[in-house]
């Protein structure tokens, strides 16, 4: 059986999930019942490369409460053509798409030249204001160049909207500000519970609900108390109590604002 998380919660949205990758495919729709059993009003499911975006959008039909994001994560991007970006374009308009995600960039290793992760960045973000939706930025060990990008599109942008959401944030203080300053909203993972993230605790005291998203990132990132298992949207939960207990407020009022902060950003 399943644990699930202690309490109830109730109309949570999971804004960061992963839901088509290789680890779902023995039980998937027993993981996304799950999540509704446990509260989960909506999934918003990201995809990283061409294959997993066309199963994100198939799933997201098939499931009412499930919606898509469409990109190129910075790791997969090494072969991208112009073809491939054609083809996310098209896929950006379908109605079930609510962001242009996971994009950014990764330094962490070498999955592929900088610039050719620069180049596919910036022309992602030029399709997101294209179709006027949110971004799902993923940032790691790459903030400095990461926010030199955004603030230079951020003037540039005819949609007025909110421009998306930085993924799994863990940064400074300082770092937190520049982007909420651009308008970003922040989500924040179960990782909030690890006993490594205890400094960063303190940064997110000071970070504001109406700015904060929480998220899975499932299949990665399980909570403290299930460590070393697959995650899944149901145990979103776990970062709203977790974010509850740092900011010394009740769950409800954590999940009260994450998720009017989702359904603001990704109009659902």
């Amino acid at each position: 059986m399943t644990e699930t998380a202690p309490g109830q919660i109730f109309n949570l949205i999971d804004s960061h999930a992963h839901l088509t990758v290789e680890q779902f495919d023995t039980d998937r729709e027993h993981v996304i019942k799950r999540a509704q059993e446990n509260h989960v009003y909506a999934i918003v499911n990201v995809g990283t490369q061409i294959a997993d975006c066309i199963s994100g959008i198939e799933l997201a039909e098939r499931h009412n409460f499930i919606h898509a994001a469409v990109g190129i994560h910075p790791q997969e991007c090494s072969d991208i053509t112009e073809k491939d970006l054609q083809e996310l374009a098209q896929m950006a308009r379908h109605p079930r798409v609510v962001a242009i995600g996971e994009i950014g960039l990764d330094f962490h290793a070498d999955y592929a030249p900088r610039e050719h992760q620069l180049h596919v960045l910036r022309k992602q973000l030029l399709l997101a204001d294209e179709v006027e939706k949110p971004v799902l930025i993923h940032a790691r060990q790459s903030e400095i160049e990461i926010r030199n990008v955004l603030q230079e599109w951020i003037p540039t942008r005819a949609n007025k909207y909110a421009p998306g959401v930085i993924h799994c944030f863990s940064g400074t203080l300082e770092t937190a500000h520049s982007y909420l300053q651009m308008g970003f909203y922040i989500s924040l993972g179960a990782y909030i519970g690890y006993p490594s993230s205890k400094a960063f605790r303190e940064v997110i005291k000071q970070l504001p609900l109406e700015k904060l998203l929480v998220e899975t990132d499932c299949p990665y990132l399980p909570p403290q108390r299930i460590r070393g298992q697959r995650n899944e949207p149901s145990y979103v939960a776990d970062t709203v109590t977790e974010l509850a207990h740092i900011h010394g407020i009740s769950s409800e009022v954590v999940a009260n604002h994450t998720t009017a902060n989702s359904r603001q950003l990704f109009k659902i």
